[in-house]
């Protein structure tokens, strides 16, 4: 495991690097600015959440540029979403690199542990397990992360504690058919990644539905300076 966690943070090495709701005081609302695509000095890389091989938007039908966001941080809805597919039974891990673009070192801290459906009950759809990503030589707050639909959560994976990029939040599962989960086959499980900057916006890397994944590969960044939610980096 030691050279997987040692690619993962060459990667996030090399790499550059919600809609505000209308309701949120002005002292909160979130930097817009004209400054959409244009990478902040300090980015963390963001991963799959999925420790081995998996696949994006397996069907088609869920890429980040149109996929329902369902959970706020900071009070305001998350900047894009998109489902990681792989069978039950399948790690999952923090989405987070070790390192920002500049190489200090990154912290991530488990921030929210919850069911993940309305319903409270988890046998539709497992846990929600909230990241939150510090760069440490700064003590900025970068951005946040959720993961949702996390099946066998340790009893260690609780609010604070402090989580590496190979922790093991859980496993993939298949939950009963639900409106949360709407899964009728092993092929179908995944996890639901949302993904948040706590200034401006994050971004997502597009690529073509069903493209393989493996554990390095980038999928988005937190810390870029995009304008508007859904936006590709």
């Amino acid at each position: 495991m030691g050279l997987l966690r040692h690619a993962r943070w060459a990667i996030a090495c090399t790499v550059a690097a919600t809609t505000a709701l209308l309701t949120a005081p002005s002292a909160m609302a979130k930097d817009t600015g004209p400054t959409a695509r244009t990478l902040a000095a300090a980015t963390v890389a963001v991963y799959p959440p999925i420790q081995g091989s998996s696949l994006w938007d397996r069907f088609g039908l869920t890429p980040p540029s149109e996929h329902h966001r369902v959970f706020y941080n900071w009070g305001y809805l998350n900047d894009w979403a998109v489902d990681i597919y792989q069978n039950p039974g399948a790690t999952v891990v923090s989405p987070f690199g070790s390192k920002t673009s500049g190489g200090s070192p990154v912290t991530v801290r488990v921030v929210t542990v919850a069911p993940g459906c309305a319903t409270g009950n988890l046998a539709d759809g497992g846990w929600r397990i909230g990241l939150e990503a510090r760069d440490d030589s700064t003590g900025a707050i970068v951005g946040r992360a959720d993961v949702m639909h996390v099946d066998q959560k340790p009893g260690s994976i609780t609010v604070g504690a402090t989580v590496g990029p190979w922790t093991r939040l859980g496993q993939t599962g298949r939950f009963r058919y639900s409106s949360c989960y709407q899964v009728n086959g092993n092929t179908g499980a995944h996890v639901h990644l949302e993904v948040i900057n706590k200034t401006k916006y994050s971004c997502y890397i597009a690529r073509a539905a069903g493209t393989g994944l493996g554990g390095e590969t980038v999928i988005g960044r937190v810390g870029t300076l995009n304008s508007g939610p859904q936006q590709t980096c």
